[in-house]
């Protein structure tokens, strides 16, 4: 069987052209706008970066990543661009076309990806003296967020699909129960959607929220398409989080590592403290390209075209869960409460790992990520119909084949209520030492541990070390531990 991305011929030229050509018919987008003044009318330069628009870096690597890209890779304090902290001129007006875009009060832009997002959250509204409950599949950032912080973490444990071997939705109930039992716990803090793209209802979880007057922070990186088409679930703005972080790099067509944290209209938290808390963690010299990147994204999911690309994502996507039901073997996670653009499946007889490999081997593609039962496809704004139909294909013809069965030793992710005997941010600084993994059951983890993706824990400082954490540790021989 073919592949068909090796046969297309894109012209890259020919699409930068195109879009260009569109560019005044689509919504402003006024950092994108500086960062072609600034190409059209350049300057000498006497400052960084040092290789000077791309003049002194190896040949090789300029013949790759092409001389515009080079030529634009500056930062925030030169030839009238704008400033990030403080926001100034055209990053500013970026910064605001985007919040009225998300419907928030104030949106930053975050050049760390949504890790830095989720780190000033924690670094500004949380102390040693402050008690939050955090869903138990956050991604790690919000553990470093909370070793930073020192805020004592009361856990709330998402529905387990095991047969999935993943976290579900988490229980509004849940969320209230916790939140009656303790009333010490000022801050709920939300992973949503799932990485594999299950929805809670945040909408009642927020009023839960507001009755028990604790503050929401939805992490919300995997669902940043959400604001701009209605066929997608309502975003966590909507519903009144006070803060909610978007991963545009992930699926809303911005660079790697480019973010957007917002803060909603009628957010108890100060915008302030989250202002100072990113000039603190963030780099002090943002690419302008990735910031760029974000103002792009924007611009284009409010366009026309971009418009047009996310309905061909749902499209694609619901061709694809419509083609499976006729696939033997092969089995999609289907719910009502579900970002359907995030396809996650299995096929009898395979693990996840198994399928990723033969996918990758067998017909050149590359999925989002496996698991220890399936494994995860997106369909996003960039894929193509024919690439669907190919990819359709191929598992009609897995679904035919005989796999030799293997015994799975490395797994992802376990399903594990943990037992926490200390606090995150006293775990880790606490005395420690490296054991042998063998030796670890009944000790204390002084480490975050967590594959990436999804970037969930599989242990965290201050867990106790059961016997059923120890197949999921595969990539260590070592394990740090406190000392006793």
């Amino acid at each position: 069987m073919t592949n068909l991305i090796d046969n297309t011929k894109i012209s890259f030229a020919a699409i930068k052209e195109n879009l260009l050509e569109k560019f005044d018919k689509t919504h402003s987008a006024p950092l994108v706008e500086a960062m072609l003044n600034y190409k059209k009318l350049p300057m000498t330069g006497f400052h960084i970066p040092g290789h000077n628009r791309g003049l002194g870096v190896l040949p090789e690597f300029s013949a790759l990543v092409g001389q515009d890209a080079l030529s634009l890779d500056t930062t925030d304090e030169f030839d009238n661009l704008g400033t990030l902290h403080p926001a100034t001129g055209a990053i500013e007006k970026a910064q605001i076309l985007a919040s009225q875009a998300f419907g928030s009060r104030k949106t930053y832009f975050v050049t760390g990806g949504s890790t830095v997002a989720n780190l000033a959250l924690a670094f500004a509204f949380t102390s040693p003296f402050d008690e939050v409950l955090i869903g138990r599949n956050c991604h790690r950032s919000v553990l470093t967020g909370m070793i930073i912080s020192g805020a004592k973490v009361n856990w709330v444990i998402p529905k387990k699909l095991n047969d999935w071997a993943i976290f579900g939705n988490i229980e509004a109930g849940d969320v209230e129960e916790k939140l009656k039992n303790n009333r010490n716990i000022k801050l709920v803090w939300i992973t949503n959607p799932t990485y594999e793209g299950v929805v809670s209802d945040i909408e009642k979880i927020s009023e839960i929220c507001r009755r028990y007057k604790a503050a929401l922070i939805v992490d919300e990186a995997h669902g940043c398409l959400w604001n701009f088409s209605s066929k997608l679930p309502k975003t966590a703005l909507e519903f009144g989080a006070d803060a909610v972080v978007h991963s545009l790099h992930k699926t809303g067509g911005a660079m790697t590592q480019s973010s957007m944290l917002h803060i909603s209209k009628n957010s108890k938290f100060e915008d302030e403290k989250i202002t100072h808390a990113l000039k603190l963690l963030h780099t002090t010299s943002p690419s302008l390209l990735l910031l760029a990147s974000l103002d792009a994204a924007r611009a284009n999911l409010q366009s026309s075209n971009g418009k047009k690309m996310l309905d061909g994502a749902i499209e694609n996507a619901l061709y694809f869960r419509n083609e499976a039901k006729n696939i033997d073997k092969l089995q999609v996670l289907s719910d009502e409460n579900i970002d359907i653009t995030k396809i996650f499946l299995k096929i009898e007889g395979l693990s996840g790992v198994e399928l990723e490999y033969i996918l990758e081997h067998d017909y050149k593609i590359e999925v989002e990520s496996a698991s220890d039962e399936g494994i995860l496809i997106l369909s996003n704004i960039g894929n193509t119909r024919e690439e669907f139909e190919y990819l359709v294909n191929c598992f009609r013809e897995i679904s035919k084949k005989e796999y030799l069965k293997k015994e799975m030793k490395n797994k992802i992710m376990p399903l594990i209520d943990p037992e926490i005997v200390m606090n995150l941010r006293e775990a880790y600084f606490a005395p420690k030492e490296y054991i042998n993994k063998n030796d670890a059951v009944g000790r204390i983890s002084s480490e975050v541990f967590a594959l990436c993706p999804p970037g969930i824990s599989i242990l965290l400082p201050g867990e106790l070390i059961k016997k059923e954490h120890l197949p999921y540790l595969f990539s260590c021989e070592k394990i740090e531990v406190i000392k006793e």
